[in-house]
C-alpha cells in the first residue's frame, strides 16, 4: 500500500458513496492514488453473450474525473468486437488479469479495441477482474495503466485484491437502495422509504430508528429481532456472524468501519433475509442524523413475493433442477450462490440456464427472473402435487 492510511480513506469514502452518488468521484480518485493507476472503471451488466449484454451502469474515471464520452465511444464502437470480453467473462470470480494477457499475440497487433480504444483511456496495460453481482448481474472492475513505468508491483496487486470485496459490497448496497427507491435519500428521509427495511444504528450498535418495514421484520422475530434495543438474529450461528458484522462496521476506539453483508436463516420456509450493514461517515444537516453511525438494510424477498415452485415448474415446463435455479435467481441469489448451496459447479448452473433459455427463446437472466416473478404475482387456482 502506498501510504499507511490510504486503504482506510478509501473505505471511508466508499461508505459515503453508498449513500451519496456524488462521492464516487473522490472515491475513484483515492483508489487511483493508492493503486498508483491512471484511472479505473466500474461496470455493472447482465447477459450471457457479448452481443446481448445489457449495461446497467458504467463509471469511467481518470484522475478523479468522469469520462462519459470515452466510455460511450468504447461501448458503442468497440465493445461488441473486443476479443478480450469473452475471456474476461470466463475468468474465475475475483481473479485479477493483466489486460494484454486477455489477447492473443496476433490480437495485440491487430485488435482495434486494444490498439485504438484502450490507449485513449490508458487501459492498454491495466488490470481486469469480474465479480458476481446482485440478481444475476456481473461486476467488472478495471484499473488503468500504472503510473509507474515499471508495471504492476506485488504491493499494488495486493491492494487491488483487498479492494475487490468492498467494491462488490458497494454495488450490493446501491442495488438494495435502488430497489427501495431510496438512492440519494438523506439519513432522515430513508426512514420514509418502505420498499426495503431500513434500520439506523448508533455508535454502540443500538437501534436508533427503524422504518415501518423494518419494525415489521423485527416484530415477527423470524430471523431478526430487537433484543433490548439491539439487533440480533434468532439462530446462534447467524447471531455470531451478525455481531461480528456489526463490530466490523462499528469498531471501537474510532477505527474505520467496513461494510458487509450476510444472509439470515428463518424458522419459516421463507427465503433467507439478506442484511447489508454500512458505516455512515457523513453528517446530515439535522442534529438527529449526527447520532447515526451505521445503516442496516434488510432485503426480505419473502415479503415481496411468494414463489410457488410447483407453479413455476409446470408453467415454464422446467425440470426440478431447472426450477430450483430459476426460483433461486428470482429470490436474489447469484449463480455462485446456487452452485455453493447445491454442491454443483457454476458451469452446471449455467448449463441449466442455457436449457431454460432455449425452451423460452430468451438469453438473459433478468428476463427469466421477470418471468418467474410474474407467475408469483399471478392469481391461480388448481391443485398442486406439492
Amino acid at each position: 500500500m502506498s501510504e499507511p492510511n490510504a486503504f482506510d480513506r478509501i473505505l471511508a469514502s466508499m461508505n459515503e458513496a453508498m449513500l451519496d452518488d456524488d462521492r464516487w468521484l473522490p472515491t475513484a480518485a483515492l483508489i487511483d492514488d493508492a493503486c498508483r493507476a491512471k484511472g479505473n472503471m466500474l461496470t455493472i451488466a447482465e447477459g450471457r453473450t457479448q452481443g446481448n449484454i445489457e449495461i446497467f451502469s458504467v463509471r469511467l474515471c481518470l484522475r478523479g474525473e468522469r469520462r462519459e464520452t470515452l466510455a460511450r465511444g468504447y461501448f458503442k464502437d468497440y465493445f461488441p468486437r473486443d476479443e478480450r470480453i469473452p475471456r474476461l467473462r470466463r475468468l474465475p470470480e475475483g481473479q485479477v488479469a493483466y489486460v494484454p494477457d486477455l489477447y492473443t499475440d496476433e490480437e495485440l497487433r491487430t485488435s482495434p479495441a486494444y490498439n485504438e480504444s484502450l490507449p485513449r483511456g490508458s487501459f492498454q496495460n491495466g488490470l481486469n477482474v469480474r465479480m458476481d453481482g446482485p440478481n444475476g448481474s456481473r461486476i467488472t472492475w478495471s484499473a488503468a495503466d500504472p503510473v509507474d513505468g515499471d508495471g504492476w508491483s506485488a504491493s499494488q496487486l495486493e491492494l487491488v485484491r483487498h479492494l475487490l470485496p468492498h467494491l462488490r459490497q458497494y454495488v450490493r448496497v446501491r442495488q438494495a437502495l435502488a430497489e427501495a427507491s431510496a438512492l440519494g435519500a438523506t439519513l432522515s428521509t430513508l426512514l420514509d422509504k418502505t420498499g426495503t427495511a431500513i434500520i439506523q444504528l448508533g455508535r454502540g450498535a443500538q437501534i436508533v430508528a427503524a422504518n415501518d418495514r423494518a419494525r415489521d421484520v423485527l416484530s415477527r422475530g423470524d430471523g431478526l429481532f430487537d433484543s433490548g434495543g439491539f439487533l440480533c438474529a434468532r439462530l446462534p450461528k447467524d447471531n455470531a456472524d451478525l455481531q461480528h458484522l456489526l463490530l466490523r462496521a462499528l469498531p471501537p476506539w474510532g477505527g474505520q468501519g467496513t461494510s458487509g453483508s450476510m444472509t439470515v436463516r428463518r424458522f419459516s420456509e421463507l427465503p433467507r433475509l439478506v442484511l447489508h450493514v454500512s458505516p455512515v461517515n457523513r453528517r446530515d444537516e439535522d442534529s438527529f442524523a449526527a447520532h447515526i453511525a451505521a445503516l442496516a438494510v434488510i432485503v426480505d424477498a419473502g415479503s415481496r413475493t411468494r414463489i410457488d415452485r410447483a407453479l413455476v415448474a409446470e408453467s415454464l415446463d422446467l425440470t426440478a433442477a431447472e426450477c430450483h435455479v430459476a426460483v433461486s435467481l428470482a429470490e436474489g441469489k447469484t449463480v455462485r450462490d446456487i452452485a455453493a448451496a447445491t454442491g454443483r459447479k457454476e458451469s452446471t448452473i449455467h448449463w441449466h440456464l442455457r436449457n431454460i433459455f432455449n425452451k423460452h427463446g430468451i438469453s438473459r437472466q433478468v428476463e427469466l427472473v421477470q418471468m418467474v416473478l410474474s407467475l408469483a404475482r399471478t392469481p391461480h387456482t388448481g391443485q398442486s402435487n406439492g
